[in-house]
């Protein structure tokens, strides 16, 4: 939806060549501002001649435009230049920083430059438009030369352009990266993170340039405990990785560290992987509301490995890092084996993945799936079942409600077997819906 306000400005002589702002409040979840003004810049003198018309256009007045934030912090100046701009947390107008629209009150800065004898009337418009939920696709977990990785982050970008992703992490081993020495690759965001890399186990912290103090380096629990710690305390988002890994398990106590989300498939299926899925499932069934998440760890293309495979999805409300990371955090999410997998859309009345419902108040989920195969099974898991709610006889496309018989939660799982021959393997796995007593 979208709001605009219109702000009539009449500056006199007197404040020539003084700044002074024009303050607009910028409601809560709103998506993008557009600001633009106009002014009588030119006067019309007419010239009459023996053979014609000549109408010169003197500057008769000049006026600056910028913007700043509730912090009082200057989001950016364009001069004369510019008529308008646009700011988003992810793109602006050059001259102006991508920024989070904070809600509360900002100012257009005025720049008195230059006044006619008369005076100035200035016309601005302000637009402001609002969030929209959207499903996102992405690789929350990759690498690049700056630890093992055979890419530059550019080269990783377009990669991930040209695979259909729309976000991607960056998650360097034991190497910070910055998100100001990121590339502008319009149609995808990048998310800075770090892949922090010890003997006895990986986790990445996602969503800022630093999530703790460096060096990397830890001996004891207590010191690696403190890494988490002050991630945590920077709004990081943490992720256990690959924990049943043959050759880096996660072996710390993960009962005395802070995390998110358990990252319970890394790149291509394995065994690994499905210890990893019944380890999570373990954990809702004992009561804990842990989103699982996903990622390639993509370093080079193999046979089995490549940007996207898993496809995390996540139906954000843009396409901002944070908007994205805060989507992982609740579960809004799902994982498939690759971008062009399986379409997923599961809710039970407004409540989407990772929400909670009252289960006397509903009582059946909605599971509506495009892009099924021939021999695709898809089962509801809950915390007493594994329901067979179809085998695909054909291709197609999956719209029924699962009616739940008692409180839990509940997730879809979508299994296919890849090749002739093959057992059956996760194509997709959501995280679940719960439906509370």
């Amino acid at each position: 939806m979208e709001s605009t306000e219109i702000i009539e400005l009449d500056i006199t002589p007197a404040q020539q060549g003084t700044y002074f702002t024009v303050s607009f409040v910028v409601p809560a979840n709103t998506g993008r501002l557009h600001v633009s003004y106009d002014y009588p810049r030119y006067d019309q003198d007419v010239n009459e001649n023996q053979i014609g018309t000549f109408v010169a256009q003197p500057e008769i007045n000049i006026i600056d435009l910028g913007l700043i934030s509730p912090n009082g912090k200057q989001v950016g100046a364009s001069g004369s230049d510019k008529k308008d701009f646009f700011v988003t947390e992810n793109n602006a107008t050059p001259g102006y920083n991508p920024t989070k629209l904070v809600a509360g009150e900002w100012m257009i800065m005025v720049g008195a430059y230059k006044i006619a004898p008369q005076g100035c009337h200035v016309f601005y418009e302000i637009e402001l438009f609002e969030k929209e939920e959207s499903y996102l696709k992405g690789d929350l977990h990759t690498h690049t030369l700056a630890s093992d990785g055979v890419y530059t982050v550019a080269e990783l970008a377009y990669k991930a352009m040209g695979s259909g992703l729309n976000f991607l992490a960056i998650t360097d081993h034991n190497q910070m990266v910055s998100k100001a020495s990121f590339p502008e690759i319009q149609g995808l965001t990048l998310i800075p993170g770090i892949e922090w890399t010890h003997y006895q186990g990986h986790a990445n912290f996602l969503g800022l340039d630093q999530p703790y103090d460096e060096p990397f380096a830890t001996n004891t629990f207590e010191e690696a405990s403190s890494k988490f710690q002050s991630a945590r305390q920077r709004g990081a988002l943490i992720s256990i990785n690959h924990p049943f890994d043959e050759l880096c398990g996660f072996q710390f106590d993960l009962t005395k560290l802070p995390f998110d989300c358990i990252e319970v498939w890394n790149g291509p299926m394995r065994e690994s992987n499905i210890r990893a899925v019944g380890f999570w499932h373990n954990m809702l069934v004992s009561g804990k509301k842990i989103p699982m998440c996903g990622g390639s760890d993509y370093h080079r293309d193999t046979p089995f490995i490549f940007l996207g495979g898993p496809t995390t999805t996540v139906l954000a409300w843009s396409s901002s890092p944070d908007d994205i990371l805060d989507a992982v955090r609740k579960g809004i999410s799902y994982l498939a084996f690759a971008p062009n997998a399986p379409v997923l859309e599961f809710s039970a009345g407004d409540i989407h993945l990772g929400g909670t419902v009252k289960w006397k108040d509903e009582k059946e989920a909605h599971v509506k799936v495009d892009g099924l195969l021939s021999g695709d099974v898809v089962r509801v898991i809950t915390n007493t079942n594994a329901d067979v709610i179809l085998q695909a006889p054909n291709r197609g496309n999956l719209d029924v409600h699962y009616p739940m018989k008692s409180p839990g939660f509940a997730r879809i799982e979508i299994l296919r077997a890849f090749l002739p021959g093959l057992p059956m393997l996760p194509a997709l796995l959501s995280n679940p819906i719960y439906f509370e007593s």
